[in-house]
């Protein structure tokens, strides 16, 4: 009898544990398929020797060696360019912020005809590329003569369907009784929103501000059209010049894209968790 009661008991757990080491080797797939490509680049970039496009490409520099990096440093002004990407990540990370946290909190607390409308109609700018909008937005910064500025680059990207949504979501979490009782005792819509709203929507914008600093840090495309000047260039455009018209020493050009991805890496892994909590607020 005593087998016949264990393997039913034990048949739910050998379900789980297979289960669990499914959902283990899939997400090891899918994190070795990301991480491979900056880990080729950074092989690459050290190593001294050896093909590029070696095949099968090796998974351990050969006679590693940081001159590349030395090389990349003294042959672009990547201090400046650093200083740029900085420049640009800041204000378009306070903008975003602010203008989405303006816009989400009508659309969430306030009641006016055509509320979903418009929420729907920010919702469906996330279906479009935003390649899309280049030629619109360049005109318009042309025309408000923004071109080759910081603004020009910054303006444009500043209201954003994900961070509307996801302020709108932290805004719809906070109890409406909350609310009643600040309005109660004469608070006014500023006050709820600054000392209310705000406060309680802490990892919702903490995880915007990651997500925004990832976005305007790494962004090219829009940037290289809008800036004309290199001394304004940020690192993501500027590193190009490792590049010359004809040839390139493809060494030198990894090492600059390291450089470049480093430093948002490192500020990315070290507040993920505060990224993943805002999302899990918005949510819920």
């Amino acid at each position: 009898m005593t087998p016949t009661t264990t393997l039913p008991a034990a048949a739910p757990r050998l379900d789980r544990l297979g289960n669990r080491a499914f959902h283990y080797l899939a997400l090891s797939a899918i994190g070795l398929i990301t991480v491979y490509p900056f880990w080729w680049t950074l092989v690459t970039a050290l190593s001294g020797d050896g093909e590029v496009f070696a095949f099968p490409p090796p998974l351990l520099p050969t006679a590693p060696t940081l001159a590349h990096f030395g090389e990349a440093i003294s042959s672009i002004d990547i201090l400046a360019f650093y200083r740029n990407s900085l420049a640009i990540t800041a204000l378009t990370v306070a903008g975003t912020l602010l203008v989405s946290a303006l816009a989400a909190y009508p659309l969430a607390r306030m009641r006016f005809p055509g509320r979903r409308l418009v929420f729907g109609a920010i919702l469906a700018t996330m279906i479009l590329p935003s390649e899309v909008n280049f030629l619109v937005n360049f005109i318009t910064v042309s025309k408000l003569q923004l071109t080759d500025s910081y603004s020009g680059v910054v303006l444009p990207t500043l209201a954003g369907a994900v961070g509307i949504f996801l302020m709108k979501q932290a805004f719809e979490a906070v109890p409406q009784d909350l609310i009643d009782a600040a309005r109660v005792d004469g608070a006014s819509e500023w006050q709820i929103f600054w000392r209310i709203m705000l406060p309680l929507a802490r990892p919702a914008l903490a995880a915007l501000t990651i997500l925004t600093t990832v976005s305007a840090w790494n962004q090219y495309i829009w940037p290289s059209i809008v800036m004309s000047s290199p001394d304004k260039f940020p690192l993501s455009v500027g590193v190009l010049y490792l590049a010359g018209a004809f040839s390139f020493k493809t060494r030198v050009v990894a090492a600059g894209a390291v450089l470049t991805v480093l430093p948002i890496l490192i500020v990315f892994l070290f507040t993920q968790r505060y990224f993943l909590r805002g999302f899990d607020g918005a949510v819920k």
